[in-house]
């Protein structure tokens, strides 16, 4: 939570929104757009491209999620974070945060620092990483949004 913290102290970092279903849909849509572009650079076998539409799909899917909460955050450790905070609770899959993690820490480097890291594609793995914040979403009922805003925010 100290962390948390941190990121709602921040300029860009947590802060609260409207709940908002087309956001989510929003969000949800550039993900699966992404999962078509990186079908269509899989050839190319640029780890510059490949780590960064990977990335994007899955932070692509997971903010989707946090429009549904009404969580607004503009600084990718923050996100991330809330993926650590949000999964303890058991609102989406294990290993989320550490997924997310790493794959922005690749993104960083071979797009930044031009490491030529290597990246694992596996289509069937993103696909279901975007179907599991889907289905993380669908099972947030009004109760459970509140409950998470309060406990970031102090307030539903």
């Amino acid at each position: 939570m100290e962390k948390i913290k941190w990121c709602l102290e921040k300029k860009g970092g947590i802060r609260r929104t409207e709940p908002n279903d087309n956001l989510f849909r929003e969000y949800i849509e550039n993900s699966e757009e992404s999962l078509r572009v990186l079908e269509s650079i899989r050839e190319t076998k640029s780890n510059m491209w490949l780590a960064t539409t990977k990335y994007y799909i899955e932070y692509f899917a997971f903010y989707a999620l946090l429009m549904k909460i009404g969580i607004k955050c503009e600084i990718h450790e923050c996100t991330i974070e809330l993926a650590r905070m949000l999964e303890r609770k058991g609102i989406i899959p294990e290993n989320t945060f550490k997924i997310l993690e790493k794959d922005k820490e690749i993104r960083i480097d071979n797009q930044y620092y031009l490491k030529n890291r290597p990246v694992e594609i596996d289509m069937d793995f993103l696909r279901n990483f975007v179907l599991a914040m889907k289905s993380s979403a669908e099972k947030l009922n009004r109760e459970k949004i509140n409950e998470i805003r309060k406990e970031l925010f102090g307030i539903e």
